[in-house]
């Protein structure tokens, strides 16, 4: 379509009576159960606050798998190597986190829509929704072992039936998406907070040779001293968690547009709810190891890395034996909770993205809930709590590379070298289908580092595959960009559309269109000028369009 043909016209109307749709798009027209799963979540949904917002994403922190993820580097290498490793991984999350935080709440997209648009292009990013998909979906197993450990240590419940109930009892609050969410974490967090906290000062004011025999633990492998080998295993098995920046960002799209009115509150929840979840996340790594080395004589290594037998130890030092187990189931199945719901919520748009763009059908976010929990319950039940470390540091590759590549393309690649665009793009039409900036970089630095991790390069090398993965993505994704001088980005530099992208603060346009595929209102960030008609059409529609009538055609230069 011609820039100089006649321009759709903004409609006013915001309700209409149901919808033809087009093939495979109905479900999604009720966008309270989809949550505006494969779109730009529009300025009339974004009502809430910044400090809301962020009390929600931070909600979703509330994961028991942090302690027992320390206690594991903790026993293995020893309390000093254990938080250099946490300070580590720490840095790297933060730094790599802040660009993608940003561009989330900014631009009020997903990681998946962020990750198409730099370096990766339309199809380019299923790859990495996989990934992330297995993320939740992963860590949804972990913290439902957890939880399962917890009911049987509480109310006798045998581990198998533990995993069903723990995977059975989030799909309710999980449906609803960020308006049942917002309201669980908001209400959940301070009662979690007080549980965790108080049994932690008062071992620390009460014997404070708990903090000595800390300290000066040497680990089973280690001598006490600092070792660069032991550090960056720790640091690895850590990094696993980089990817915990994309559940952040689900909540983050919804931030209301930045303003001067609310310019420090908005900065202040990007910052806190994005990155700085990793701040929390790292204090409680060095808990579990804490409280692992705490009850380590009385329990065995075995099961000192089980948050529910840390915070028994912790409850039973300051209360009555009769509400010792209450109290840690309680505050194990509140976490539970507060995280598995944001699991199962991420894992299904991540999946939902991945299979909409691949087959052009629509099924709907519920049927990917689903999935993604079967996914999670098959690990549980398989036992995956025995070999944690072992799939996190495998996975951390995976995501290392990914978020780094992502990051580096923000920020280097769009503001330094100016050859990404500077605003994302998602829209099919608008992208090439593969980026080889992204995908080469991301497939080179997960694969080298995978099998350096698998002991393929050799002994000596192993401990380094971390390190390797963000070196590498980190160097490859500018060095690509460079050599394909920035022409895989961009299929299109002009949608059809004369309104703006933007308003005059840089936000996304509130102007409304109407689709005229499925004849519904949506704001003009999610939408393209139709092929076929002079008409505009949504970013779904163009989603499951099999036979691409309605996308629009390549420019002849997109430089």
């Amino acid at each position: 379509m011609s820039t100089t043909e006649s321009q759709p016209t903004a409609a006013h109307d915001t309700a209409r009576a149901e919808p033809p749709g087009a093939p495979g798009t109905d479900q999604a027209v009720n966008e309270a159960l989809e949550d505006y799963t494969l779109r730009f979540a529009p300025r009339s949904y974004r009502r809430w606050t910044p400090t809301v917002v962020a009390t929600t994403a931070l909600g979703g922190i509330a994961y028991m798998a942090d302690f027992s993820i320390g206690a594991g580097i903790g026993l293995a290498h020893g309390t000093g190597n254990a938080l250099v490793a946490i300070a580590v991984a720490a840095v790297v999350i933060f730094v790599t986190g802040l660009p993608l935080a940003y561009y989330a709440a900014r631009y009020n997209i997903d990681l998946d829509l962020i990750t198409r648009g730099s370096g990766f292009g339309y199809y380019g990013s299923v790859l990495t929704s996989v990934i992330f998909a297995s993320f939740t979906f992963i860590f949804f197993a972990l913290e439902g072992s957890i939880m399962a450990q917890g009911l049987k240590l509480g109310l006798g419940l045998p581990l198998w039936l533990g995993y069903l109930v723990s995977t059975l009892m989030v799909i309710p609050l999980v449906i609803y998406g960020m308006k049942a969410l917002s309201t669980l974490q908001v209400w959940t967090t301070p009662v979690w907070l007080l549980l965790m906290v108080a049994p932690l000062v008062y071992l620390v004011a009460t014997d404070p040779g708990t903090v000595d025999r800390f300290l000066s633990y040497a680990g089973t492998d280690g001598d006490g001293g600092i070792n660069t080998a032991s550090v960056l295993l720790g640091a690895g098995v850590c990094l696993s968690l980089i990817a915990q920046i994309g559940e952040q960002i689900d909540y983050l799209r919804f931030m209301p547009p930045k303003t001067a009115a609310n310019r420090r509150a908005w900065w202040t929840a990007v910052l806190t709810a994005g990155p700085g979840w990793v701040v929390l996340g790292a204090l409680k790594q060095a808990i579990g190891v804490f409280l692992a080395v705490h009850i380590l004589a009385e329990v065995g290594p075995a099961a000192a890395p089980e948050p529910i037998q840390q915070f028994r130890g912790a409850f039973d030092a300051m209360m009555p034996s009769w509400l010792v187990v209450p109290l840690a189931v309680v505050l194990v199945v509140i976490s539970q909770i507060k995280i598995n719901v944001t699991n199962a919520y991420s894992g299904s748009l991540a999946w939902t993205n991945s299979f909409t763009r691949v087959t052009g059908h629509y099924p709907g976010r519920m049927v990917f809930v689903l999935v993604n929990l079967g996914f999670a319950l098959v690990l549980m039940e398989a036992d995956m709590f025995s070999f944690l470390n072992d799939i996190l540091g495998f996975y951390s590759n995976c995501a290392i590379a990914w978020v780094v590549t992502v990051a580096t393309d923000i920020l280097i690649n769009k503001y330094l070298l100016k050859l990404s665009p500077h605003a994302p793009e998602f829209r099919r039409g608008m992208l090439h289908a593969v980026n080889p900036v992204g995908v080469v970089a991301f497939v080179s630095a997960s694969g080298l580092s995978i099998a350096m991790y698998f002991h393929l390069l050799g002994d000596a090398l192993q401990p380094y595959s971390p390190v390797a993965a963000a070196v590498i993505a980190f160097v490859l994704t500018p060095l690509m960009a460079l050599i394909t001088k920035g022409r895989y980005y961009l299929r299109r530099t002009d949608d059809g559309i004369a309104e703006p992208l933007l308003d005059a603060d840089g936000n996304p346009s509130a102007a409304t269109y109407d689709c005229h595929v499925c004849e519904q209102p949506y704001e003009r960030p999610d939408l393209t000028a139709c092929q076929a008609h002079q008409a505009v059409v949504c970013s779904l529609c163009l989603s499951t369009d099999r036979a691409g009538d309605h996308v629009l055609p390549a420019q002849p230069s997109t430089i």
